[in-house]
């Protein structure tokens, strides 16, 4: 079905961002997830291109354009082209509105140039060894000290973990607080005390560089406290609806990607001498699996016009993110077994697909989690 959310301006992005990739990343992609990282330099040639933070103001070196589809339509070309390792939607869809919304002035001209050109690789952590999803099970905490805060704690599964140079903690800065007593840190490459653990070993997303992190006494100036003392666990509510829709985006992109790369290859693909695509147990799946990439685009593109118009809640977010990543884990697994016994094999990117596809439905807040804040929503 014709798509009508984007314009002409979305559409010359695309071209920009599918001729980026296919120069700056593709051909590199297989070798960084040998290397279980991407190169920096890929990140300083995003910046030049002018594909990281598109909503940022031009007087921070931004694209000045606060418009989502324009976060979309990268991480839909960055999905299709197979570039699971690429941590660029984590900067533009997860860390900018923080930075946007919460930086002091001081705060935005030290680190949104360095953002927007690529020499500033951000990260966010949340989780936590011992807490997923439930963002008041944090442990991680700060003290006062001079003129700041003393951090300790641990935290786990960060996306961007080990290139990050900036990473907003969440931590616990008033236990008797109940949710006001959490607090956003931002601790930056080199203070004292930050240390980056092991590289974690995952199932898929070799390329992304996920990691533990510690942080034992740092000091972390008050210059680098953002938004208000006490006010970290509402800001994350107020920005997980975009993450989850991020993730919801890159999911439908990932479904569609998977029936195209399927339909071509049954074409290709033969058995008992014709073609795969030829038996009707083939036309019968790719048909409910075009239905469901169809059904489950339409309301990620409406979602998406939701949140342009400021009127995304937090039900309708965790409605697209768990019914897509639900919708990928099914369309990827149906693929697979139409490959047959190459669809097992790396070589094909169908299996790498399915390896990537499976923590979509954990990260960004579990599916259950969604389900609980639907549910919620519904009966009060």
């Amino acid at each position: 079905m014709q798509r009508d959310i984007f314009d002409a301006e979305h559409d010359a992005f695309r071209d920009l961002a599918r001729t980026f990739i296919a120069k700056e990343i593709t051909p590199f992609h297989e070798q960084w997830e040998r290397d279980g990282q991407v190169s920096r330099d890929v990140w300083l040639a995003a910046g030049k291109a002018g594909l990281l933070g598109t909503d940022v103001p031009e007087e921070y070196g931004g694209g000045g354009v606060s418009d989502f589809r324009y976060n979309a339509v990268l991480t839909e070309e960055l999905t299709r082209a197979g570039a699971s390792g690429v941590g660029f939607p984590l900067q533009n869809d997860v860390v900018a509105p923080y930075l946007l919304r919460l930086a002091s002035d001081e705060q935005k001209r030290r680190w949104l140039p360095g953002f927007c050109s690529g020499e500033i690789i951000t990260a966010i952590a949340m989780t936590e060894p011992g807490t997923g999803s439930d963002l008041q099970g944090i442990q991680t905490n700060a003290g006062r000290g001079d003129d700041g805060w003393i951090l300790n704690g641990a935290k786990t599964f960060i996306t961007n973990g080990i290139m990050a140079d900036l990473v907003i903690v969440v931590a616990r800065t008033d236990p008797d607080a109940g949710s006001r007593g959490f607090t956003l840190l931002v601790v930056e490459r080199g203070m004292p005390g930050f240390e980056r653990g092991r590289r974690l070993n995952k199932v898929g997303l070799k390329a992304q560089d996920t990691a533990e992190l510690s942080f034992t006494d740092v000091h972390v100036p008050d210059a680098n406290v953002l938004g208000e003392p006490g006010g970290g666990l509402i800001a994350l509510m107020q920005n997980l609806a975009q993450e989850r829709l991020s993730i919801a985006v890159g999911c439908a992109a990932g479904a569609a990607r998977a029936l195209e790369l399927t339909v071509e290859y049954t074409k290709e693909r033969t058995a008992f001498g014709r073609p795969v695509s030829t038996f009707q147990n083939t036309r019968f799946e790719l048909a409910e699996i075009a239905t469901e990439v169809d059904v489950t685009q339409a309301f990620v593109d409406r979602c998406i016009t939701e949140l342009v118009a400021g009127r995304l809640d937090a039900a309708d977010a965790a409605k697209a993110k768990w019914w897509a990543s639900d919708v990928l884990k099914r369309v990827v697994d149906r693929c697979v077994q139409l490959h047959g016994g190459y669809g097992y094999m790396l070589e094909y990117p169908i299996a790498k697909a399915f390896v990537d596809s499976r923590v979509q439905a954990i990260f960004g807040g579990t599916n259950e989690i969604m389900k609980e804040i639907i549910g919620r929503e519904l009966l009060g």
